[in-house]
């Protein structure tokens, strides 16, 4: 008799969650992904008013309030020009559970789900959690995901390929030329896109775009939150949104694990979507002045980083024992490899923390790289 299925006994905990529980409650945390800005007034006072007319005393709709959805399907067509039905949205509970119900929803036990790497490390847990195969593929030196490796990738056994600009862990940026191609892909192959857009405002170069602009057929699926944008982690609120055919199945999935994301949050997501977007744009000037400083201060330490060009996340190349000696002096990275085999030899950085912390976090740093020389 088998103790524990295989699809569990093959996932382990994620790398980022162990180098956080090890860490010293004095050290400056750069490991974790989580805005230090508090969630915009406004969404925090719809939760409230929320609480207080009594909206927490029965389950939602299995895909959310229709007030919710219909503020996500606005968002598109204010965004990028979409016209996108409030009936093919499901408000899920974070980003993550999107990701799980868009892979469960499309991938057959076996059928490969390529992904980037280095990537999110749950792409890599969910396609085994969906008795699929990984298959990481390699980036480009900026750390942007290259379409032909991706449709070099494709095999008949190939069901789904997942897209993330801007990127945890690279802080990178996909081009439009890139999202266009990623969509002909998903088109000429009939292979499922998942396109990861949670980090989808905080960009300083260029601009988001989603292959859901350019496909043709159906074949792309978008998952994103208020998670990033808002300052909202802990609010668990993201949604996922695609053809009916394919929401229809997502939901299939979702009724069973969820039943409905929590009511509050959809209320608190609502105001945060209709609400003043001021918020936001202080939040991602404040990053983009982190980044320079992060940037700066890494390269003058003698390391080499790609600028990152979203998110709030540096990649640096580190040498050997760096990572170690950095967080024995009282500073949490990830090593790279945390996020996938090609990750080895490169470290992530969160600035999503104070500058003052920022700046005394770099000169350790420093001090440890030439330490290790």
């Amino acid at each position: 008799m088998t103790e524990f299925s295989q699809r569990v006994e093959q996932v382990s905990i994620s790398g980022i969650r162990e180098v956080f529980e090890a860490a010293s409650d004095d050290a400056i945390n750069l490991g974790l992904g989580q805005p230090d800005f508090p969630t915009p007034a406004h969404a925090r006072r719809g939760a409230i008013e929320a609480i207080e007319n009594g909206h927490t005393d029965a389950y939602t709709s299995n895909k959310g309030t229709e007030t919710l959805r219909e503020a996500i399907a606005t968002k598109y067509d204010r965004d990028y020009g979409l016209e996108i039905d409030p009936a093919d949205v499901i408000a899920t509970s974070g980003g993550s559970e999107a990701l799980h119900i868009a892979l469960e929803a499309h991938v057959d036990p076996g059928q490969e789900v390529i992904f980037p790497d280095p990537g999110f490390v749950s792409y890599d847990a969910l396609t085994k959690l969906a008795d699929g195969t990984p298959k990481p593929v390699g980036l480009r030196d900026d750390l942007t995901l290259d379409p032909a490796t991706v449709e070099e990738a494709i095999t008949d056994d190939t069901a789904v390929f997942i897209v993330n600009s801007p990127a945890n862990p690279t802080g990178a940026v996909q081009s439009e030329e890139d999202m266009r191609e990623f969509a002909r892909i998903a088109d000429e192959h009939d292979v499922l896109c998942v396109s990861d857009e949670v980090y989808e405002k905080i960009v300083f170069e260029g601009e988001h775009r989603s292959p859901l602009e350019f496909a043709e057929s159906d074949n792309v699926v978008v998952v994103s939150a208020c998670s990033k944008t808002y300052s909202m982690t802990g609010w668990r609120l993201g949604w996922v949104t695609g053809s009916n055919r394919r929401i229809e199945r997502m939901l299939r999935v979702h009724q069973y694990g969820q039943a409905c994301a929590s009511a509050p949050a959809q209320y608190a997501a609502e105001a945060a979507l209709t609400g003043p977007q001021d918020p936001v744009s202080e939040m991602v000037t404040a990053f983009e002045d982190r980044r320079d400083v992060v940037v700066d201060g890494l390269e003058d330490a003698g390391l080499e980083v790609p600028t990152p060009s979203g998110a709030f996340y540096a990649m640096p190349k580190v040498p050997d024992g760096w990572c170690d000696e950095v967080i024995d002096r009282g500073v949490v990275v990830v090593p790279g490899d945390a996020f996938g085999a090609n990750g080895a030899g490169y470290a992530r950085l969160s600035y999503a923390t104070g500058m003052e912390e920022l700046k005394e976090a770099l000169e350790i740093m420093a001090d440890a790289t030439a330490a290790l020389r």
